[in-house]
């Protein structure tokens, strides 16, 4: 008799989504936690915006390219062991951080702390969509993606308060620390996997899984608005920091830091649109979501912060949301292997985020803000047309 699905409302159930909820909390504060100090960065090391947010594009394209490993190799070796290793050495890659003070250094680290992280994302979906019950797996879903929602809100808010108390390394430190509470915890609350299944190292089974869900057109479209959505989101916040930093608004770190307080609308649109998906559908909640991105993009357009703050909310709202259903919609589509499943997944996504976000860079600094949000509202649009596929 096979052992029973984690329920919505047991004991288990909440152990496994607290240790995953701390788990999407310090992958996403550590890896984030530079984007607020990307005008501090640049103002340090005298480099330009665009090289400046190489310190999260590099970051974002080792994790990319390694989730693909990782998740396969976890078909082997399990999930628990690979997340928890993950989170150990991500920490101390970011207290590394925090000591160098060479550009080449810092980028080095940065680009080892997301291999390091890549053995994380894809492991907490697949154990997921193997560990809970068909009828509780949007919600859960919903719940880690909240988690990474508040990691990514504390990681850039405390960094903007810390980096304006003792400077960029201060803040870097910090949340490295916060990454080592984070480890602690997930140790101690997370259920040992139940459903998981070794599958024995094999490079051809590898590649037959990869061709096996890049074969199948629903993932094919869910990895495509992985790339799209989350490029967007990224370029938008890597440089709505110079843009409130000059005129007409000269905002300090602290208070560029505090706007992210947005990312708590993300941890209440990530769980409310899983909840939302059996009653209209994962095409129509997805296009609910992007949408409201369109409209958080022509907010942002004018020199009122008011509309701005707004915009960067409705921004968030939709993002979280769409990502969300999507990233449960892997799982749901994938015919095994959901941990390479998912990492394909988060492979495109953390692709768009170092491709669409060091791009826009030259967008910004070229021809300027308005022509940046232009860029970033057609990719929008290119993604709800792709919803019509599903």
């Amino acid at each position: 008799m096979s052992a029973p699905h984690l329920v919505r409302g047991s004991a288990g159930y909440r152990r496994a989504t607290l240790a995953l909820f701390c788990a999407g909390f310090a992958t996403f504060a550590m890896l984030y936690c530079v984007q607020p100090l990307l005008p501090l960065l640049a103002a340090h090391f005298r480099v330009s915006a665009a090289s400046s947010s190489l310190a999260l594009s590099l970051t974002t394209l080792s994790l990319a390219l390694c989730l693909l490993v990782s998740g396969a190799l976890a078909e082997s070796w399990g999930r628990k062991p690979v997340m928890a290793a993950a989170l150990g050495l991500a920490a101390l890659l970011g207290m590394a951080c925090a000591l160098v003070d060479e550009w080449s250094s810092l980028l080095l680290l940065r680009a080892l702390l997301g291999l390091a992280l890549s053995g994380l994302p894809a492991l907490a979906m697949a154990y997921v969509g193997e560990e809970f019950d068909p009828e509780a797996l949007p919600a859960a879903m919903g719940l880690y993606i909240g988690g990474t929602a508040l990691g990514g809100l504390l990681g850039r808010l405390l960094a903007g308060l810390l980096s304006d108390l003792g400077g960029w390394s201060w803040a870097l430190g910090g949340i490295a620390l916060l990454g080592l509470l984070a480890l602690l915890l997930f140790l101690w609350l997370l259920p040992p996997s139940r459903h998981f299944s070794a599958q024995p190292l094999s490079l051809r089974g590898l590649l037959r899984n990869f061709i096996l869900h890049l074969g199948n057109p629903r993932l094919r479209v869910l990895f495509a608005l992985a790339f799209l959505l989350m490029g967007g989101f990224v370029a938008l916040f890597n440089y709505v920091g110079f843009r409130l930093a000059a005129e007409p608004f000269n905002l300090s770190a602290t208070v560029i830091g505090l706007l992210f307080t947005v990312y708590l609308l993300g941890i209440f649109s990530a769980g409310w649109a899983g909840r939302l998906v059996p009653r209209f559908g994962a095409r129509q909640v997805l296009s609910g979501g992007i949408a409201l991105m369109l409209l958080g993009v022509a907010l942002c357009v004018g020199p009122w912060l008011g509309a701005v703050v707004v915009g960067l909310a409705l921004f968030t709202l939709g993002f979280f949301a769409a990502h969300a259903v999507a990233s449960g919609q892997v799982g749901a589509h994938a015919q095994g292997a959901k941990a390479q499943a998912s990492a394909l997944y988060l492979c495109a996504y953390y692709l768009g985020s170092s491709v669409v976000g060091y791009g826009g860079g030259y967008v910004w600094e070229h021809a300027g803000w308005l022509a940046l949000l232009g860029v970033l509202a057609m990719l929008f649009v290119l993604a709800a047309v792709l919803v019509r596929r599903l």
